[in-house]
C-alpha cells in the first residue's frame, strides 16, 4: 500500500498494510491459515500461472527466488547487530533439546523463536518494540546447557536489557540514531553527525542526485565517520557473492536484451557499490516492461532508518497476471488527467506524467523486507529524478491481496461496523474498493507531485516524517479520486459510489479504530504507515466537526465513527492532500512534523483501550505473514533443469530452519 521510498538508489516498495479482514469478503480462514502465534499468523499463498510458464521462465523464477533467499541473513544483521547470533543460538537449542516440550518454559521459548523468525530479529516488524522473552536468563541458561549452545554475552544481555527497546525510534526529542536498534550506523554514531556528515557531501549533479547512504552503514574510524559499502569485497560480501552468482545465472535466460541488461546492471552495481550504476540499473529496470517475469532486489526501502537514508534488503519474484493486469493499464493510461485534476496547487503538478506501468502480478517468493510480513503493492524506482524522467512501475501483488482477504476475521466487520448498512457495502464492494485504492494509491498517488525548483529531496527536507507524509499523500490522492464519475468515463470501475463509500468507510474506521489493535495500550503510534492513517483519519475527523462529516456515535456503550456526507468528506481529503503536497514540495519541515505530531502520534487512551478490550473476541492475529512455495528444480543426469516443481512447507518452522541451513552465507557478527 506504502511505496517503500526509493530515495536516491532503490526501488521503492510501497507497503500498502490493507486490514484486509474489515474490508473484503468473508471467506474461510482455514484455507490459508497455517499457524498463530502472539499477535501473528502465517499464511500460505499459491502461485497461479506458474504452470503454465516455459521451462526458460521457471528457471528464471527460480534463480531469481535462489537470489532473494541468500539476502535473508543481510535483513537480519541491518535489523539489529545481535539478531544473527540469537537466531542462530535458538535454532540450535530449537533442535537439539530433549528434555520436555510440554512445559510453558518451552513454550514460551518457541513463541520468541517463531516471533523472531517472523520480524527478521527481536524487535516487532511493525511496532518496533523489543520483545519480551517471557523466560528469564537463568531459564535461557537451562537451554543453552542442556543443548550445548553457546551465545555472546552481550548478545544474550540484549535479550532481557531495557537497551535499544525500539528498533526505530521516531521522537523528536531523542536522538533518534542514538535511540534507534537498527544497524545501520555504528552505536557510537549520533544523529547530529549523520546529519552534519551528509551535508558536506558534495553532489556532484543536483539534476540526478545519487541515493546517498543507500547501501552502506556508517561506522567511525579514527573519530572519523566512514561509510562501509554493502558489496562484493565490502561488508556483506558472502551473501552478496551468493546473490550475484544467481543473477549471473538468471542473466542466463533472461526473457529479452533489455531484461539481460538490467541483470548486468545490478551485478556490476553488487560487485562496485556504485550507486550512479544503481541508478543506471533502476532507469533499465523501469524501462524493461516486456516480459512475463518481473522481480525486485536490492537495498530498496528506507523506512528502518529514521533519518530515510539507508535500504533494506529486499527480494520479491513475479509473474504476470494478465486478465487483472490488462484491466488495471487503464489507470496507468490516464494518469495525465488524474495529475491534471488533482486538488493540488498548480505549480506542484507534473505537466507530464511518463511511463507509468501498472500490473497485477502473483508472487513467485519473497525475502528480506518482504518476507514473512510482506506489502501487497509496490512502486519503484524510489528516486524522484527517475520517476520523472523515466517513469516508474506499480504493481499489485494479487495473490498476496486474496491470501490476506481469505486469512482474516470477518466477525471484525460486524463488531466495529455502525450498521448492518455499512456492513453490507463492506461485503458487496469491500474488496474491490481496496484493490482500486491499492491501484490509484500506487500508480498516481506516488506518481503524482514535483518538488519545487532548488528543493531537496525529501529525506533531506522533512527527515524522520518524510516517509509518513508521502504515504499519507499517495493514500490522500486514492481517497481523493475514488468517488469520481471519470472512473466510470475511463471504464475503470463502476458504482463508483459505492466503491467510494466502502473505502472510506473502511479508512476511517481503520485509521481512528482498527489499527489501534496493534499498538500495546499506552504506547504512541511509532510506525510510519500507522501514523499516516491516523493522522489523515484524525485530521478529516477534526476538520470536519462543525459540519459532522464525521460523526462519533455511542450505541451499546460502544465507540463509532460514522459518516454523514461523503463528498464533504472527499473534499478534506483533497484540502489535506494539498497541504501534503505542498508540504514535499516546498521541503516545509515545520509544516510536515506538525500534522504527524498533532493528528499521528498520540492515542486516546480511554478509546484505546475500549478498542482493545472489542478486539479481544477475536481469534485471527492481527498480523499476517506468509511461508513461500518452495521451487524445487528436477535435474537429469547431467545436471540439466528438467522441470521446477511447486511444494509447500509443513509448518513456519520448518521452512526457517531450511532457510537458515541453505543461505547462512553471513556469519554471527558482521
Amino acid at each position: 500500500m506504502n511505496i517503500r521510498l526509493f530515495q536516491s538508489l532503490v526501488v521503492s516498495t510501497t507497503s500498502i498494510l490493507l486490514f484486509i479482514s474489515c474490508n473484503s469478503a468473508p471467506q474461510s480462514e482455514a484455507s490459508t491459515t497455517l499457524e498463530q502465534f502472539a499477535d501473528l499468523k502465517v499464511i500460505q499463498y499459491e502461485i497461479p500461472g506458474f504452470e503454465q510458464l516455459s521451462l526458460k521462465q521457471k528457471k528464471l523464477v527460480y534463480y531469481l527466488s535462489q537470489a532473494g533467499l541468500e539476502g535473508r541473513d543481510i535483513m537480519y544483521d541491518q535489523n539489529y547487530r545481535h539478531n544473527l547470533s540469537i537466531r542462530i543460538a535458538f535454532e540450535n537449542i530449537y533442535q537439539n533439546y530433549t528434555g520436555d516440550k510440554t512445559t510453558a518454559l518451552w513454550g514460551h521459548f518457541e513463541n520468541y523463536l517463531k516471533r523472531l523468525w517472523f520480524s527478521n530479529g527481536i524487535h516487532h516488524h511493525y511496532a518496533n518494540d523489543k520483545f519480551d522473552p517471557e523466560f528469564t536468563a537463568e531459564e535461557l541458561n537451562m537451554l543453552m546447557e542442556a543443548t550445548n549452545t553457546s551465545l555472546d554475552p552481550l548478545a544474550f544481555e540484549a535479550i532481557f536489557s531495557d537497551a535499544d527497546s525500539k528498533k526505530v525510534n521516531r521522537d523528536p526529542k531523542l536522538d533518534v540514531i542514538q535511540h534507534s536498534a537498527i544497524n545501520f550506523y555504528a552505536p557510537d554514531v549520533t544523529q547530529a553527525e549523520v546529519e552534519n556528515y551528509y551535508k558536506q557531501v558534495e553532489i556532484e549533479n543536483p539534476e540526478r542526485p545519487i541515493s546517498m547512504g543507500l547501501n552502506s552503514t556508517l561506522v567511525k574510524e579514527n573519530g572519523q565517520l566512514v561509510e562501509k559499502v554493502w558489496k562484493v569485497g565490502g561488508l556483506y560480501s558472502p551473501a552478496i557473492e551468493r546473490i550475484v552468482g544467481w543473477l549471473e545465472k538468471a542473466k542466463t535466460v533472461a526473457e529479452n536484451e533489455q531484461q539481460a541488461e538490467a541483470f548486468s546492471l545490478l551485478i556490476d552495481y553488487y560487485k562496485t557499490g556504485d550507486l550512479k550504476i544503481w541508478d543506471d540499473y533502476s532507469i533499465a529496470w523501469v524501462k524493461t516492461l516486456e516480459g512475463d517475469i518481473d522481480y525486485i532486489n536490492g537495498f530498496i526501502e528506507v523506512y528502518n532508518d529514521p533519518l530515510g537514508y539507508r535500504g533494506s534488503f529486499e527480494s520479491i519474484v513475479q509473474i504476470k497476471d494478465f486478465n487483472m493486469s490488462e484491466k488495471m493499464q487503464l489507470i496507468s493510461q490516464n494518469a495525465q488527467w488524474f495529475e491534471d485534476n488533482s486538488s493540488i496547487m498548480e505549480e506542484h503538478k507534473k505537466k507530464n506524467v511518463v511511463g507509468i506501468a501498472y500490473n497485477t502480478v502473483n508472487v513467485a517468493s519473497e525475502a528480506g523486507d518482504a518476507s514473512p510480513y510482506t506489502p501487497i503493492g509496490v512502486n519503484l524506482p524510489n528516486a524522484n529524478w527517475i520517476r520523472a524522467q523515466y517513469g516508474s512501475k506499480s504493481v499489485s501483488l494479487g495473490n498476496i491481496i486474496y491470501a490476506y482477504a481469505n486469512s482474516g476475521a470477518s466477525g471484525r466487520l460486524d463488531e466495529f461496523a455502525y450498521n448492518q448498512e455499512e456492513i453490507d457495502i463492506a461485503k458487496n464492494y469491500g474488496y474491490e474498493a481496496s484493490r482500486l485504492h491499492t491501484s490509484l494509491h500506487e500508480v498516481i498517488g506516488h506518481a503524482s507531485g514535483q518538488l519545487m525548483p532548488g528543493v531537496a529531496t525529501p529525506k533531506e527536507t522533512l527527515k524522520s516524517y518524510a516517509s509518513s507524509l508521502e504515504e499519507a499523500r499517495a493514500d490522500l490522492v486514492a481517497l481523493y479520486f475514488m468517488g469520481d464519475s471519470q472512473l466510470n468515463e475511463f471504464g475503470i470501475k463502476t458504482a463508483v459510489e459505492d466503491l467510494q463509500k466502502a473505502e472510506y468507510n473502511s479508512y476511517i474506521r481503520n485509521g481512528l479504530m482498527l489499527q489501534l489493535i496493534r499498538i500495546k495500550l499506552g504506547e504512541d503510534i511509532e510506525q510510519s504507515h500507522m501514523r499516516n492513517r491516523q493522522m489523515v483519519a484524525q485530521w478529516v475527523y477534526k476538520k470536519g466537526l462543525a459540519e459532522q462529516v464525521i460523526e462519533k456515535k455511542m450505541k451499546d456503550g460502544k465507540t463509532f465513527f460514522v459518516i454523514n456526507d461523503y463528498q464533504k468528506l472527499r473534499t478534506l481529503f483533497g484540502t489535506l492532500l494539498r497541504e501534503v503536497q505542498r508540504i514535499k514540495s516546498e521541503g516545509d519541515y515545520a509544516a510536515g512534523k506538525e500534522l504527524i505530531e498533532t493528528y499521528g502520534v498520540k492515542i486516546d487512551p480511554a478509546l484505546h483501550k475500549e478498542i482493545l478490550d472489542r478486539n479481544a473476541q477475536f481469534n485471527s492475529a492481527p498480523y499476517g505473514g506468509f511461508v513461500n512455495p518452495v521451487l524445487v528444480p528436477q535435474y537429469d543426469d547431467s545436471r540439466e533443469i528438467l522441470d521446477v516443481q511447486v511444494r509447500f512447507p509443513n509448518s513456519f518452522a520448518e521452512q526457517m530452519l531450511q532457510y537458515s541451513a541453505t543461505y547462512n552465507g553471513l556469519s554471527a557478527t558482521n
